[in-house]
Parts: structure tokens; C-alpha cells; sequence
């Protein structure tokens, strides 16, 4: 079964998910994409875990970056079978392994070939359970970042149930990960979140689920350096300005504004100055309050003041719009209908 490719941007080689800067060191020369493979295996040797982790991750992102995924693929199964055939079957040697293996998995997804990422899961799943019981950061890093594509892979395939699952307890393991080191751990675990709540098909579910994001975001930015959270952040304001719009659409304006309000607040904390993103989310905020009718009011005075910033910044089909809206609120032209019936017929 071959559904359409995961983008590369959604994988668990996205920067989000374990950002990885320039390789320092021995690596620091040697280009994943063309050093010769003994050079690499020498330069391997005796490095700390998340030096070569850090490695192969941003070696596959540089070659993904230039549109060369296939290449990507060939160098991590050559380096794998240079460092399998050395014969060291120490924990770290099969930790790297694992790693290669969970790369693999996302190239393999992006490039439309889940079967193949899912025999490259269940190699590294297979690494990783000769030692089932482990707690340290190298297994639970790995074990974390391929229970996230394996989520995106079988929600992919309509396999739900196993979606759920995945995508749940890599944000469990993130969530651990990232309460000793938030800076490098803490975006990951807000994604892995924000995909949980995704996949999850019942409503309650996925309100849980988002509920948990927030407020792993809010004590995140205060644990964390300045601009470490930001895209994880401005994810989680597309999932909840999303999440309200739908609310909207199905006429449960109540909750509505409370989603629109918080993806709102996030936006303004990165984009201090009210850009065409925002103008648009606080005009359906505006529409919202309007429809709730103990925040009618409020919707009328927002929506005057997006008239306002509709012209400022140009859009002149927002503008029309909110006239409208403004206009049938003050007049109402439509006859209530259910109104009238229920003076008729009380119950």
C-alpha cells in the first residue's frame, strides 16, 4: 500500500523536531553527501551520541533541502552497512544503527514509499527492544522521533487507531525528554502534541489533546532561550485558528472565540505588528463574537476596528465584507423565522 508522500516539512527530520546546528569537530569537514566512507567511520569513532545523531539528521535535511532525497538515501544505508560491517556490537554502535534507521524512515516516507519506512521502522524498533527497559536520552531520542513518523505514515494509510497511538506516546517520551532539556527537546515534544491532536477522532479527544499543547507551550517559553519556541509556537497558532474556523463553520461560535482568541495571542507574542494573517483571524473573531450573542456587542466593536486596519493594510475585499456583516447586524433583513414559530407555537 503506497498512499501519497508525508512532505519532508511534516517528517521527523524538520528542524522542529530536534534542532540541529553546524557539525563541529572531526565532522565538521566532511559532508554526509560525499566524504568517503572510511573518513566518516574514523570520525565517528569515540563521538558523543547526539554529535552523530545531530550529524546524520542535518546531513539528510541539507540533502533533502536540495532536492536530492534519493541521494540522502544511498548515503545513510552505505555509511550503515560501513559501520554494520566493522562488527562492534556495542550499545552504541547499535544505538547508531537504530538512529540511520530512523532516518531512513523519514527520507523513505517523503519519497512515497511507505512499506519501505515501515521495514525501516521495524529494523530500528527491533535495535531498540534488544534493551526494552532503557531510560537514557540515545534510545529515547530515537525511540521518540520514529514513533513520530510511524504516526504520520499509518494516519497516511487511514490506519487511525495505530495513528492515535503512535503520535501519543512520542509526545509522552518528547514530553520527558524535554523536562531536562527543554531547549533542544521542548519544540519537539509541542509538535509531536499538535499532531496528536490532529489525528484524534473524537472531539473530546482532540480538545484534550490541544489543551495539553498550550500549556506545554506556556511553560516552555518561560524555561526556555528567547526564540527557541517560535515555530513551535506559530504551529500551534495554525492548529488552533484552524481548529476555531472549523468550530465556526458547524455554528459553535462559543467555542470558536475561545480557540481564535488563543491562536490570536500566540501571533501577536511573534508578530507584534498586526499583519494580513491576523487582520483576517480577528475578522472571523469579530464575526464569532457576533454570532454569540452575550459578546455581541464586542463583535461589533472589533469588527469597527478591523474596518479600520482592513483599509489601513490595503484589503479591500475584508473591508466590503465586514461592511456587510456590520450593516445586516444593525439592520437585521431576514425574518427570524425559528423566532416567530416558537411566539406561535410556545413550548
Amino acid at each position: 500500500m503506497n498512499p501519497a508522500a508525508i512532505p519532508d516539512s511534516q517528517t521527523a527530520l524538520q528542524p522542529l523536531i530536534i534542532p540541529a546546528g553546524t557539525p563541529t569537530g572531526p565532522l565538521a569537514s566532511l559532508a554526509l553527501a560525499s566524504a568517503p566512507l572510511s573518513e566518516l567511520r574514523r570520525a565517528i569513532e569515540g563521538l558523543p551520541f547526539n554529535t552523530i545523531y545531530d550529524y546524520l539528521r542535518t546531513g539528510a535535511r541539507q540533502m533533502i533541502d536540495s532536492g536530492d532525497t534519493r541521494r540522502a538515501i544511498e548515503s545513510i544505508e552505505a555509511l550503515d552497512e560501513t559501520l554494520t560491517r566493522a562488527g562492534d556490537p556495542d550499545r552504541m554502535s547499535l544505538d547508531i544503527h537504530a538512529a540511520m534507521m530512523q532516518v531512513l524512515v523519514g527520507l523513505r516516507a517523503s519519497e512515497d514509499d511507505s512499506d519501505a519506512a515501515l521495514s525501516a521502522a521495524a529494523t530500528a524498533m527491533s535495535l531498540l527492544a534488544q534493551e526494552p527497559k532503557r531510560k537514557d536520552e540515545p534510545f529515547l531520542a530515537v525511540l521518540a522521533s520514529l514513533l513520530y513518523d510511524m504516526g504520520l505514515i499509518y494516519h497516511s494509510r487511514s490506519e487511525f487507531k495505530h495513528a492515535e497511538r503512535s503520535l501519543d506516546k512520542s509526545a509522552r517520551i518528547f514530553g520527558r525528554l524535554a523536562r531536562t532539556n527543554p531547549d533542544r527537546y521542548g519544540p519537539a515534544h509541542v509538535v509531536a502534541l499538535d499532531a496528536a491532536a490532529k489525528v484524534c477522532r473524537k472531539a473530546g479527544a482532540q480538545a484534550e489533546a490541544l489543551k495539553e499543547c498550550q500549556e506545554a507551550t506556556s511553560r516552555y517559553l518561560s524555561e526556555t532561550r528567547d526564540g527557541a519556541m517560535d515555530d513551535a509556537v506559530e504551529r500551534l497558532a495554525d492548529s488552533m485558528a484552524e481548529q476555531g474556523l472549523t468550530l465556526a463553520k458547524m455554528g459553535r461560535h462559543r467555542e470558536a472565540i475561545q480557540y481564535l482568541s488563543r491562536a490570536l495571542r500566540y501571533l501577536t507574542r511573534l508578530h507584534p505588528e498586526m499583519d494580513l494573517r491576523q487582520l483576517n483571524l480577528s475578522t472571523e473573531l469579530g464575526f464569532c463574537l457576533l454570532h454569540h450573542k452575550p459578546t455581541r456587542e464586542k463583535g461589533i466593536h472589533l469588527l469597527n476596528t478591523m474596518l479600520h486596519k482592513a483599509t489601513r493594510l490595503g484589503d479591500a475585499a475584508l473591508h466590503r465584507r465586514i461592511v456587510d456583516v456590520l450593516a445586516e447586524a444593525r439592520t437585521p433583513g431576514r425574518l427570524d423565522i425559528l423566532g416567530v414559530w416558537h411566539k406561535i407555537f410556545p413550548r
